[in-house]
């Protein structure tokens, strides 16, 4: 059985630090993907887009809100579960996460990267699953990533298709 939030101990020794430390993780994902993304914006202009496409501007902010999202999902089930199953599919997610920029605008493999982002897909519902067990609102935190991801995995499909 899964222990319940409430069978393990917060671990309180420098909260903030550790926070940090999971803001770190995460925005060191989010700098892979600047990394292989800085010609994206010519990249996503030249591209075939399906009708529902955002417009290029949205997606630093919108990942911006999610990534401080999945930082804090991830250091509050830390804070209870430890380094255990729960972190390491948090770790899981974020090296899929990374690895997606890669793939679809340093690469141009847009199948390969659809096939990737419907993983990290499913490994973002697993988390939620799991993150629910240890901490419901780290499991809530992870929901508008998930939708997002799941919404770019649409998108990516619609680009293999018309490109």
């Amino acid at each position: 059985m899964t222990p319940r939030a409430d069978d393990a101990p917060p671990r309180a020794e420098r909260p903030l630090l550790s926070l940090v430390v999971f803001l770190a993780a995460t925005a060191l994902a989010a700098v892979v993907g600047g990394v292989a993304a800085s010609g994206a914006q010519e990249t996503y202009a030249a591209l075939a887009l399906p009708p529902f496409a955002p417009p290029a501007w949205l997606f630093g902010p919108a990942w911006s809100v999610l990534y401080v999202l999945i930082a804090l999902a991830g250091w509050l089930v830390w804070r209870r579960a430890g380094w255990g199953l729960p972190i390491a599919l948090w770790i899981l997610q974020l090296v899929l996460n990374a690895a997606w920029t890669p793939l679809f605008f340093g690469g141009g493999l847009y199948g390969w990267a659809l096939a990737e982002i419907l993983v990290l897909w499913l490994v973002v519902l697993l988390c939620v699953w799991v993150f629910r067990a240890w901490r419901p609102v780290a499991a809530l935190l992870l929901l508008p990533y998930a939708a997002w991801v799941a919404y770019a995995a649409a998108l990516n499909l619609g680009i293999v298709v018309l490109n």
